[in-house]
């Protein structure tokens, strides 16, 4: 066995939680992903989805895929840099710019390459990025890679964020990244306030869209949409994974900046090219979205219901105003414990632990598809509530 082997070899977390019966990740899924899901052979209610429009088994998106792959093959066999454009992408990019309310867009194969290939590329040295505690872990990938000076604010703090704005040279760029949507709470960035600061200290604005696009905004386009501060922002992003059903992701800004990202940003000109199957499958999503806006009030309505029943059960839920729920346990080997019990009963919700929060901060992250029902969100809530109980994380 290896020096390098043996030294990871050390890290047995994850041994030690399956010795308890409680390790609650990788969990095989033998179904689409529903409202309900097969595992082990049984339907399990499903909680714990990003597909927030309920589309990843849709027919037009099936469809959508099944005729890419037909014409174009199941992959491109290069970068979008070289040999791996197709005339989809191209089509893709529009849509997607149109979407957003921006003049140019560019198409990459995963959210998280979108974040540490952007980000990491926009600034110099001597500029600043500036970034809130809770953004994303692809955020703070790309600004990692980053050689700009880097200064984090307290989780939507504005004070705290003025503070680190005046750190910063007049004359240099300052790039302001949030998360529209924090992933893990629900809550909203409050970008009202920060686009106010950005006037005042001169600093441009990059939004992560990735939980928020097809839930805000009247066309779905996001929290920038819903604020109707487009046209203050920058640079928008957004992924494929959530509402659109598969799998990718894009940026989207001016020309100039689009010009740049397309000779400049590694993560785009050194992998490989989105497959024509999801770039067929964001189409069609792109057109169901725009055709069945139930989806959106029909989410928002599950929204209201599982946040009210919630409340009145006597969670803490936080501040939440999105088809994210935190249900906070505080405590990780309870939030574990209440993960496995739930699963016992066929209700699938992801646990949030340290060191993705704080040990005082885990919660149970519950979220809401348009298709789930009000008797699927019942007898979730009904479930959660009695295990809550027996484990004394609510009275």
């Amino acid at each position: 066995m290896s020096l390098l082997s043996n030294v990871l070899g050390q890290y047995d977390a994850p041994q030690k939680a399956k010795a308890l019966g409680v390790y609650p990740y990788f969990r095989p899924i033998e179904s689409d992903q529903d409202t309900v899901v097969t595992i082990d052979g049984k339907p399990v209610l499903m909680f714990g989805s990003n597909s927030y429009l309920g589309l990843t088994n849709h027919p037009k998106l099936k469809e959508g895929a099944i005729k890419a792959i037909e014409k174009y093959g199941t992959g491109c066999a290069g970068s979008r840099f070289l040999n791996g454009t197709l005339d989809i992408h191209v089509e893709l990019e529009e849509k997607l710019a149109k979407l957003v309310h921006k003049p140019a867009a560019l198409a990459y194969a995963t959210g998280f390459t979108v974040n540490s290939g952007v980000i990491s590329c926009l600034t110099g040295r001597e500029d600043y990025l500036l970034f809130d505690e809770r953004d994303h872990a692809s955020i703070f990938e790309g600004k990692r890679l980053s050689f700009s000076k880097q200064l984090k604010y307290r989780h939507n703090d504005m004070d705290s964020l003025e503070k680190q704005l005046k750190k910063c040279e007049p004359d240099r760029l300052k790039l302001i990244v949030t998360d529209g949507v924090f992933s893990m709470e629900g809550d909203l960035a409050k970008l009202p306030e920060i686009v106010e600061l950005s006037k005042k200290y001169n600093a441009s604005i990059y939004v992560d869209e990735a939980h928020s696009l097809g839930v805000f905004g009247k066309t779905g386009a996001g929290i920038c949409e819903h604020f109707g501060l487009t046209n203050d922002v920058d640079l928008v992003m957004g992924t494929f994974s959530k509402s659109l059903g598969t799998i990718g992701g894009f940026i989207a800004a001016d020309e100039n900046i689009i010009n740049y990202l397309k000779h400049n940003s590694r993560t785009l000109i050194f992998s490989a090219s989105i497959t024509p199957a999801s770039t067929g499958c964001v189409l069609a999503a792109l057109d169901v979205m725009e055709e069945e806006t139930w989806r959106k009030d029909a989410l928002w309505a599950n929204t209201y219901r599982a946040q009210d029943g919630f409340r009145k059960a006597g969670f803490e839920i936080g501040p939440t105003e999105t088809p994210i729920i935190p249900l906070y346990v505080r405590d990780n080997n309870t939030t574990f414990k209440l993960t496995r019990m739930l699963m016992d009963e066929g209700v699938f919700v992801n646990p949030v632990v340290s060191p993705a929060v704080p040990s005082e901060d885990t919660l149970i992250r519950y979220s809401l598809m348009a298709t789930h029902t009000f008797e699927q969100i019942d007898e979730s809530v009904e479930k959660i509530t009695k295990i809550a109980r027996t484990l004394g994380i609510i009275e």
